[in-house]
């Protein structure tokens, strides 16, 4: 019985490898142990990138949030505290948003918060 060979196999992983490194600057596109090399820390990059991200957005959030506090009168931290002992459970996101897009409501959350203070 005949023996298989791998090179099949072995040209579809250095192909997959060579694709995901397509752009890379000098040997690193071309050559299949560099680009390994670089396809593997270009993927550690973006996995600590993802987690990054959520870490940033929820800065901008706050950012945001607190900025339209200072307009109303109330620190972060003093809006935050009323809103949770009223009992509104809206997340920074949705607050960020409330803060940008519609002044006015955020502005009945501000009263709603300083109430329950």
């Amino acid at each position: 019985m005949a023996r298989i060979k791998g090179a099949l196999s072995t040209r579809k992983r250095r192909n997959r490898v060579l694709k995901a490194a397509k752009g890379y600057w000098g040997s690193k596109s071309k050559h299949f142990k560099m680009a390994k090399q670089a396809v593997m820390k270009s993927g550690n990059y973006a996995f600590v990138g993802r987690k990054l991200k959520k870490r940033d957005f929820r800065k901008l959030w706050i950012s945001r949030i607190s900025a339209q506090c200072k307009v109303n009168d109330i620190n972060y931290s003093r809006f935050m505290n009323g809103l949770k002992k009223s009992g509104i459970t809206l997340n920074r996101k949705m607050l960020s948003e409330l803060a940008i897009q519609d002044k006015e409501a955020f502005a009945q959350l501000v009263e709603t918060a300083k109430k329950a203070l």
